[in-house]
C-alpha cells in the first residue's frame, strides 16, 4: 500500500485489539478486514481487558511477554495444549514451569 508503513511490531493480546477496534469504530467506519478482525476477537477472546493484563503480568515472571500473550490468547487447558504452543519455539520450558503456568491460568477461568 502506498503511504503505509509499519510503526511497531510488538505483539498485543486479542483483548487489546478488541478495545482498539471498538474505540476506532465509534469514530470511523471499519473496513472489511477490520470488521472480520473485530468479529473474530468477539468470538474468541474469553477474558476481559483488565484480566488479560493481570494474567500477562503474572506470566511474565515465568516466561517472556510474547509467549505470555500467546498463552493468554489461546488459554490452553492442559499440558498437551500448552506444549503445542511451544512446539515450534526453541526455548526450553520445564514441566514444573508449565504446571505453574496452568495453575495461574486456572485462577482466571
Amino acid at each position: 500500500m502506498i503511504g503505509k508503513k509499519t510503526l511497531e511490531t510488538d505483539p498485543i493480546p486479542m483483548t487489546n485489539v478488541k478495545k482498539i477496534l471498538e474505540d476506532f469504530s465509534g469514530k470511523f467506519e471499519l473496513n472489511y478486514e477490520q470488521n472480520l478482525t473485530l468479529d473474530h476477537v468477539n468470538k474468541f477472546s474469553e477474558l476481559s481487558f483488565e484480566d488479560s493484563e493481570k494474567l500477562i503480568d503474572e506470566l511474565e515472571s515465568i516466561i517472556k511477554r510474547k509467549y505470555a500473550i500467546k498463552i493468554v490468547d489461546v488459554l490452553p487447558e492442559d499440558l498437551a495444549d500448552l506444549r503445542l504452543l511451544f512446539a515450534k519455539e526453541r526455548i526450553p520450558i520445564k514441566k514444573e514451569s508449565m504446571e505453574e503456568i496452568l495453575d495461574i491460568l486456572n485462577k482466571y477461568r
